[in-house]
């Protein structure tokens, strides 16, 4: 449906009647055909005979995102934790896990951990985010204590511990627990050291649960106006949390899991840090949310291919027609009209240079409309690429990831089932 703002009708009507002064405003052509890597991963698809919308990975931009990452973790002597729920494609993170010689992951959920247990009987699991304490019930009575021995279960507060507490009785095991803090996020987690304290006492008290270590996500530091200030902030509330965690457990602190980093800020890690090891998943992908100076080493190794369904014809607003033309003098990028096989995905254009999403028309998940100048020439069955802005959403939206390696597309990765 179309959505037109009032501003949009005077400007539109503005430019209809050639209103010079608006001439200074009028958004410059960024149309173009694709490059020659592109052009080169648009033919490879064609050869592989894929007309669908689907996920490519780039081999080489991604062993040399895992190289990059392994040079720094390994610098800094800090062991790395893979993300499933970033990397959701049983291969794809082996090839991660394998380059990086780790054996550590962070899961969120039950079926993914399900899955990595079947495939990795012997991984270390972290478990990234609190799970409701039936969830956990269920999970033991799946899978069986032993199969869990590896896994860390995160608690938040202390009616988190109270409720895991009652599943180990009822179970008649001991899980081992790390402790959410919270360094600036604010999303949860023990506030401070006094609430940590106080968690790992009733922790030890209930007489079923290992310490295993402590969880401090830090995200918001590649997002806040000072990122400095907040990483030094982040690492004083870490190192006042590591403080309270040696004056209530015995032994040394540094023998648990200090737990920290993502994709934002593992760089900043490398540099120093309170942690003990760091969690990455997307980097290795390099969606555009990851664009932070911080990861400017990285290559973005994870793109949308989708067939285009129409292209050549110019733009027709429904019922406001007389608006095309005007729209087309103030951008031309909105000249040619572009409808893409699917769409309204976590994604923005990226090649050819100069297609955009259309505001007034708005989104569509089965043509979606892009925009572009007549310098970009499409035609039906080229192919549009995007690149995501995430991969956890969007791995899993296109059934197996394909391989893009040395020209050609070599190898088809199933994915796991979707899962919340």
């Amino acid at each position: 449906m179309v959505r037109l703002s009032r501003r949009t009708v005077v400007a539109g009507g503005l430019l209809a009647a050639g209103a010079g002064g608006f001439g200074a405003l009028r958004r410059s052509d960024h149309g173009a055909d694709h490059d020659p890597y592109f052009r080169g991963l648009q033919a490879a698809l064609a050869r592989a005979g894929l007309a669908q919308p689907s996920l490519v990975i780039d081999a080489a931009r991604l062993n040399a995102n895992i190289a990059c990452l392994r040079q720094a973790v390994t610098a800094a002597h800090l062991p790395l934790r893979v993300v499933v729920k970033s990397l959701p494609c049983p291969t794809l993170l082996d090839r991660v896990a394998t380059g990086l010689g780790t054996r550590r992951f962070m899961v969120f959920n039950a079926a993914m951990l399900g899955a990595m247990l079947a495939l990795h009987p012997d991984g270390d699991y972290l478990v990234g985010k609190p799970l409701p304490a039936p969830l956990v019930a269920e999970i033991y009575a799946s899978q069986g204590a032993a199969a869990l021995g590896g896994v860390q279960w995160l608690v938040d507060t202390p009616e988190r511990i109270a409720a895991y507490a009652a599943v180990a009785h009822a179970n008649a095991i001991r899980m081992k627990l790390s402790f959410e803090i919270d360094v600036g996020l604010h999303r949860g987690g023990f506030a401070d050291p006094a609430a940590l304290a106080q968690g790992l006492r009733a922790a030890l008290a209930a007489g079923c649960f290992d310490i295993a270590g402590l969880m401090g996500y830090d995200a918001h530091v590649a997002k806040v106006g000072n990122p400095d200030a907040a990483w030094v902030d982040a690492q004083a509330r870490y190192a006042a949390a590591i403080k309270a965690l040696a004056e209530v457990v015995p032994g040394d602190p540094r023998k648990l899991t200090l737990n920290s980093a993502g994709s934002y800020t593992v760089m900043r890690h490398t540099q120093g840090t309170v942690a003990n090891e760091v969690s990455v998943g997307s980097a290795f992908v390099k969606p555009a949310d990851f664009d932070v100076p911080e990861n400017a080493g990285l290559n973005a190794a994870a793109f949308i291919a989708t067939p285009v369904i129409k292209a050549g014809h110019k733009l027709d607003l429904p019922a406001h027609e007389y608006l095309d033309a005007p729209l087309a003098v103030f951008d031309p990028n909105t000249a040619q009209a572009v409808y893409i096989f699917g769409g309204h995905w976590l994604a923005d254009p990226v090649s050819p240079p100069g297609l955009q999403f259309s505001d007034l028309v708005g989104r569509s998940s089965n043509q979606e409309l892009l925009t572009g100048s007549w310098r970009v020439h499409l035609k039906p069955d080229d192919t549009v690429f995007l690149r995501p802005h995430q991969s956890e959403a969007v791995l899993l939206q296109f059934g197996d990831v394909v391989l893009f390696e040395r020209g050609q597309i070599t190898e088809h990765w199933p994915v796991f089932p979707a899962s919340a």
